[in-house]
C-alpha cells in the first residue's frame, strides 16, 4: 500500500511539473519582436509536442536509455533556441531528468554540457547571454534537487531493507529462544512421565497401591509442567530489549536523528521486566520521531543485582509527552512490576524519561 501511494504521488508530481512549460512562452509574450513571429510560435508548439512523450519516457526508461532521453530533450531545447530563447525551459527539464535518472557524476556532466551548448547556441544566434545565466542558476538548482531526491529515495529503500533484515533476525532469534526454553522445560519432565507411566503399568497387576502412587506422581508432575508451560507462553511474546534498541536506531536514523547508546552488557532479566523496558523504549522513540523535533537521543541502561535503570533523553523542543502519547500505558506496565517512572520535560530543553524496575517483579 505504501509503495502504491508513493508511486501515485510521484506520477502526480511529474504531471504537475509540466506547468513550468508556460515559461517557454514568456519570451514571445514579453518580447514585441517575437510576439507576432508565427514561425517562433509554430516552432515552440512543435518542440513541446515532441517533448511530452520523451519527457514521460525519460522517467520510466531503463538506465541504458536515460541518457538518450535526456539528450533528446536537450536537442529539442537547443533546436528551439534560435527561434525562441525560451528553449532553455526544455533544457531545465533535461537537467532534471538527468539528475533523477542518471548516476550523479554523469548527471553533473550532462548539466555542464547542456549549459555550455546553450551558451554557444545563444551566442551564434546573436541573443544576449542573460538566458544562459538563468539556465545555469535555475537549472543547477533543479539538477541538485533531483540528485538529492534520488539519493534520499535510495537511502530510504536501503533503510527499509535494513529494518526488514533486523526484524527477520529478531524473529529467528525468538524462534531459537522458544525452542531452547521448551526443550529445557519439557525434555526432563516428559522423560520422567514416560518412565513413571511404564512403571505404573508394570505395577498395576502386582501392586495396585504402588501403581496408584506412581499415577499420583505423574499427575503432580504434569500439573507442575502445565504451570511452567503457562509461564513460558506468557514470556514468548516478550520483546527483547536488544532487538528493540536496534529497531529504535534504524527508526531514528530514518528520521534524521542520531542515537547515542550507553548500554552495558545486557543483564539476565525476567521476561516481563525485559518486555516492559523494550515497550517503554519503543513508546519513547515513537514520541521523539512524531513530536520532539530532536537531533539526538541518548539511551542509558544500568543494572545492579537489585534493580535496572533505563534513561532515555532527547534534545528536542520538550513538553511533548502527554497521556495520549502512550504515557499512561507505559506507567501502568512499570508500576505493575513494582517500578517507578519519572519524566523531566520543559519547553526548549528536551525530555528525559527515567524508568526504574526491581530485578524481581513485585506482584500487583
Amino acid at each position: 500500500m505504501e509503495s502504491q501511494t508513493t508511486n501515485s504521488d510521484y506520477k502526480l508530481w511529474r504531471k504537475a511539473n509540466l506547468v513550468y512549460l508556460v515559461f517557454a512562452f514568456f519570451p514571445m509574450v514579453l518580447n514585441p519582436q517575437l510576439r507576432g513571429d508565427w514561425v517562433a510560435w509554430a516552432a515552440t508548439l512543435l518542440a513541446i509536442a515532441l517533448f511530452l512523450p520523451i519527457y514521460w519516457v525519460s522517467y520510466t526508461a531503463p538506465p541504458s536509455r536515460q541518457l538518450l532521453a535526456c539528450g533528446a530533450i536537450a536537442a529539442l531545447g537547443l533546436a528551439l533556441t534560435p527561434f525562441n530563447y525560451g528553449g532553455n525551459t526544455l533544457l531545465i527539464f533535461a537537467m532534471a531528468a538527468a539528475g533523477y535518472g542518471l548516476p550523479w557524476q554523469r548527471a553533473v556532466l550532462v548539466g555542464i554540457g547542456v549549459v555550455i551548448a546553450y551558451a554557444a547556441t545563444v551566442h551564434l544566434s546573436g541573443i544576449p547571454q542573460i538566458p544562459t545565466l538563468m539556465l545555469a542558476v535555475i537549472g543547477g538548482m533543479v539538477l541538485l534537487g533531483a540528485i538529492m531526491s534520488r539519493l534520499q529515495e535510495r537511502r530510504n529503500a536501503e533503510m527499509k531493507l535494513t529494518q526488514d533484515e533486523v526484524k527477520r533476525l529478531a524473529r529467528m532469534a525468538e524462534r531459537e529462544r522458544i525452542g531452547r526454553d521448551l526443550h529445557d522445560l519439557l525434555g526432563h519432565t516428559l522423560s520422567l512421565i514416560a518412565i513413571k507411566s511404564e512403571l505404573a503399568g508394570k505395577l498395576l497387576s502386582r501392586d495396585a497401591s504402588a501403581a496408584a502412587a506412581q499415577i499420583a506422581d505423574i499427575e503432580s508432575i504434569a500439573r507442575k509442567a502445565l504451570g511452567e508451560v503457562r509461564e513460558a507462553v506468557t514470556g514468548i511474546r516478550a520483546t527483547g530489549f536488544a532487538a528493540e534498541l536496534a529497531a529504535a536506531r534504524l527508526s531514528l536514523l530514518s528520521a534524521g536523528v542520531s542515537l547515542d547508546s550507553k548500554v552495558e552488557q545486557m543483564p539476565e532479566l525476567a521476561a516481563d521486566i525485559e518486555s516492559a523496558l523494550a515497550m517503554s523504549l519503543r513508546e519513547a522513540v515513537t514520541n521523539v520521531v512524531r513530536h520532539a523535533q530532536a537531533d539526538r537521543v541518548e539511551v542509558e541502561l544500568e543494572s545492579s543485582p537489585r534493580a535496572v535503570l533505563l534513561q532515555i533523553s532527547d534534545d528536542g523542543r520538550g513538553a511533548t509527552i502527554a497521556p495520549g502519547n502512550g504515557l499512561t500505558g507505559m506507567r501502568e506496565r512499570v508500576e505493575k512490576l513494582g517500578g517507578q517512572l519519572s519524566i523531566d520535560s520543559a519547553q526548549g530543553v528536551g525530555t528525559r524519561l527515567r524508568i526504574w524496575l526491581p530485578m524481581v517483579a513485585v506482584p500487583a
